[in-house]
């Protein structure tokens, strides 16, 4: 089902393309292989909750000829309605950078909007890139404002890859700060080359009905490292790798021991985030061609032609293995896939699973 709405992405920009004036040179431009050819994606944040449960925020696929499909800024939070709430859970959620009149960030952090997009340079060289300030609240937690709920801070991070050729492929995955909420209950700085913490005041991201948690009692360990292998990323199916690929991105591996107000151990419950999560790939054969094209997520001179993976996942706990999409996909100008939306809520329901 994703390969239909990719599909239907790509024909409904040619015909957008066709009706615009002045954007004729673009349907000249003779387009990659959208099978085997150069491409790039790239994801804000995508979870893994429970096994296999997933929840997978609009992913972003760099089209088949010279252009960019970027990330919507309207994208704030996950989750953002109660579909994708009903997949993650309701205690917690992951603020993308942007925020109201009350910040989720610690004093000194402004609002910003990401950046994230997948592009083909003018060379056919794809590249993507993601770049954001990154919050995990446990609203659990019961705070009279975000910032009292947050856990988790990513301050500055950004990943980017470039497939330049088969023998030179760059990535990089970076963050300015990483904050954590320490065992006195202060958010603080702690590094900005990963993170590996036992016993952090986090509860699970969602309870089961009648459990009774105790909140002293429940701690979480948590990891964060760099993301260095295609299948540590949280994809759709048609998000795919080639000969040669590059990654990059942020994970982050929650394991929340879950016990009741006598300390007794009632479940474990295991998380996994892809914040930043970006990969471009060529075949072995590639040569990229005598262009312009500077870098990273550069916009090209071509007009930029959308190309979107919708948001979609496997909802946790379930018996049943069909699979369904649980937000709308948009097209980088945002453009709302509707008839390949409809057709997919037609025939697919919800099916929850469960993921370790």
């Amino acid at each position: 089902m994703t390969r239909f709405v990719t599909k239907l992405a790509a024909a409904t920009a040619a015909v957008a393309l066709a009706s615009v004036p002045g954007l004729a040179s673009a349907q000249t431009t003779q387009a990659v292989d959208e099978k085997t050819g150069p491409v790039s994606f790239a994801n804000v944040a995508s979870v893994r909750i429970g096994n296999p449960g997933s929840l997978i925020t609009e992913t972003q696929r760099s089209p088949l000829t010279p252009g960019q499909s970027k990330l919507s800024p309207d994208r704030t939070v996950v989750p953002r309605d109660k579909g994708e709430e009903n997949t993650f859970g309701d205690k917690w959620a992951v603020n993308l950078g942007r925020f109201g009149a009350q910040s989720p960030f610690p004093p000194g952090i402004a609002s910003r909007d990401h950046n994230v997009l997948a592009a083909l340079q003018q060379t056919t060289v794809p590249t993507a890139v993601a770049e954001s300030n990154y919050a995990l609240l446990d609203n659990g937690r019961g705070g009279a404002k975000p910032a009292d709920n947050t856990v988790l801070v990513l301050e500055g991070a950004k990943s980017a890859v470039d497939c330049s050729s088969p023998t030179k492929t760059t990535s990089s995955t970076s963050v300015g700060k990483i904050w954590v909420r320490d065992e006195t209950g202060t958010l603080k700085p702690s590094g900005a080359s990963g993170v590996d913490v036992k016993g952090l005041k986090l509860g699970p991201p969602s309870v089961i009905k009648n459990e009774n948690i105790g909140k002293d009692e429940t701690t979480s360990d948590l990891t964060v490292s760099r993301v260095t292998a295609f299948d540590q990323l949280i994809r759709q199916d048609g998000w795919r790798n080639g000969d040669v690929t590059a990654v990059a991105g942020w994970k982050v591996d929650i394991v929340t021991h879950v016990r009741d107000d006598a300390g007794k151990d009632l479940r474990e419950a295991r998380t996994t985030l892809v914040l930043g999560g970006v990969s471009c790939s060529i075949p072995k054969n590639f040569v990229a061609k005598p262009a312009g094209g500077t870098g990273p997520g550069a916009a090209p001179e071509q007009p930029a032609v959308p190309g979107t993976v919708p948001a979609g996942g496997i909802p946790p706990q379930s018996a049943d293995s069909t699979r369904t999409v649980v937000g709308l996909g948009l097209l980088g100008g945002g453009i709302v896939i509707g008839a390949a939306a409809m057709l997919l809520f037609r025939r697919r329901k919800p099916v929850p699973v469960r993921e370790k």
